[in-house]
């Protein structure tokens, strides 16, 4: 059976360019999640870009996955030049208005920040868990990443130095829920870890009220702190994935204290903490501006770190433009248990 997707257009020109690779990177790493392993073609289709494949008969909530492509605008089987559309539903757990609402300069976009996420979960090996899988952002900002996993129906741990955007993040997710009649709960909590106190917002929330009844929950943590204390974040349960976005270098430099800190060193000074956060065989996604931090020495430090690089092509080519001082590319690390456990 032939099926194709209909993609959206970006209005970031540079990005838009790199967009039908990008995806077609995406589509085929879904796929992989599936065991369906076939070429994925892009297309012209009166003027619109799509993405086609061959493969067996999908099943429904296979075709809910593929869904949840970050640019499909929507999917159909495909018989020579006629296009019977299939059911679009995302089966998203909130809104697709999460991530997207709050603005801010220098804001990853939610599509690309989307397309990340699939990828990592379907390279997990828990891709097929019947519980919801828990998101780690080490380095969240306002929370985008966040807020994408909390879209998906993940729980989610976001920590930042940044008190300010922190905050921001917080308030907004408290006004969404209550804008949405979300059934929630609130605390702020402090977290103490290795005579370090972590001030600490927890949400927990449900899509429906008789969910939240029945303890159906999901939930999300936000804390003001160095990327090295994600572990006490994630102390009573490890995330399952890692998706971060490291500063690009263009309106600032990573800070360790009060002074400035390299890119490499910030990345190999973080990285064992980050296993210590993140569940044995659990997948790591790291983007970054490889104007001031080369692919190469992502891979090296995480190597070193003892990590373990997925080296599928459809992981390998996602280096692209997105602004004069911006040339972005994603690494996907796999967190090798340690020995003698985790």
């Amino acid at each position: 059976m032939v099926y194709t997707f209909a993609l959206a257009k970006f209005a970031n020109i540079r990005y838009h360019d790199a967009a039908v690779r990008l995806s077609r990177c995406e589509l085929t790493a879904m796929l992989h999640a599936l065991s369906v392993d076939c070429e994925v073609q892009a297309e012209s289709l009166g003027g619109a870009d799509f993405l086609t494949f061959e493969s067996r008969p999908l099943s429904g909530d296979e075709i809910t996955f593929l869904s949840g492509h970050s640019a499909v605008l929507f999917l159909a089987e495909k018989e020579g030049a006629v296009l019977r559309p299939l059911s679009f539903s995302p089966g998203t757990y909130l809104e697709e208005d999460l991530p997207e609402i709050l603005k801010y300069k220098g804001k990853t976009s939610a599509s690309f920040t989307r397309m990340v996420l699939n990828m990592a979960l379907s390279f997990s090996p828990f891709f097929s868990s019947s519980s919801p899988l828990t998101l780690l952002d080490p380095l969240c900002g306002k929370g985008t990443a966040c807020f994408c996993a909390l879209q998906g129906g993940m729980n989610a741990v976001g920590l930042d130095l940044d008190q300010k955007a922190v905050r921001e993040a917080a308030d907004y997710f408290s006004r969404y829920l209550k804008v949405h009649q979300l059934k929630h709960s609130m605390r702020a909590v402090s977290e103490t870890f290795m005579k370090t106190s972590l001030p600490v917002t927890d949400f927990v929330f449900s899509d429906t009220r008789d969910h939240y009844q029945q303890g159906d929950t999901r939930s999300l943590r936000l804390s003001v702190g160095d990327t090295s204390l994600a572990p006490a974040l994630c102390r009573h349960q490890q995330a399952h994935l890692l998706v971060t976005d490291l500063p690009y270098g263009v309106q600032h430099a990573p800070q360790f204290g009060h002074k400035p800190e390299s890119f490499r060193s910030l990345l190999s000074r973080a990285l064992p903490h980050w296993r210590k956060a993140l569940l044995p065989g659990g997948i790591a996604a790291i983007s970054f501006n490889t104007l001031t931090l080369p692919a190469q020495q992502v891979t090296e430090i995480a190597l070193d770190a003892g990590w373990t690089p997925l080296e599928d092509p459809c992981l390998t080519h996602l280096r692209h433009e997105v602004e004069q001082a911006v040339v972005r590319d994603v690494v996907f690390i796999m967190n090798t248990p340690f020995k003698g456990g985790t």
